[in-house]
């Protein structure tokens, strides 16, 4: 008796049924939910080969609900043609709300910067008269960008 096997997770003969493929070292097998809802029936899409061609056939979509600062609700609808929409730079790109948020960030992580590396900042907000002429240096000029507009 000549039993072959494979090596792998699983103890697999190597004679098993030719109906079942191993998938090859070099092969990722994707298996995902690509639409909100389920089908009425199951289909089996034929002939996909590629990556684009299952976004194109699928055309993945999510409806997203983002709140605003003031509390406000804003829908927002994001598509995916690649699995590169599905990282940060993608799914921000797709979105008014998280550009202007990613905006935000941005200004804040040079505010902290600043505060953390500027000598002469800390000394001025270290001394409690310097750092009220500044916060009414910064009150006035946010005072007079508002009246600007």
């Amino acid at each position: 008796m000549n039993d072959n096997y494979g090596i792998g997770g699983n103890e697999v003969k190597t004679d098993a049924s030719e109906a079942f493929a191993d998938i090859p070292q070099n092969r990722t097998l994707f298996a995902e939910k690509l639409t909100q809802t389920a089908p009425v029936k199951p289909q089996i899409a034929h002939g996909l080969q590629t990556i684009e061609q299952v976004f194109e056939h699928y055309k993945p979509e999510v409806s997203m609900d983002f709140e605003n600062a003031e509390g406000g609700s804003l829908k927002e609808t994001l598509n995916f043609q690649n699995l590169g929409d599905f990282g940060i730079k993608g799914i921000i790109n797709q979105s008014e709300f998280l550009k202007t948020n990613a905006v935000y960030k941005e200004e804040y992580l040079k505010i902290i910067k600043q505060l953390k590396t500027n000598k002469i900042l800390k000394a001025a907000l270290a001394d409690p008269d310097a750092k009220k002429a500044l916060l009414d240096a910064i009150n006035g000029m946010m005072a007079e960008l508002r009246n600007s507009k």
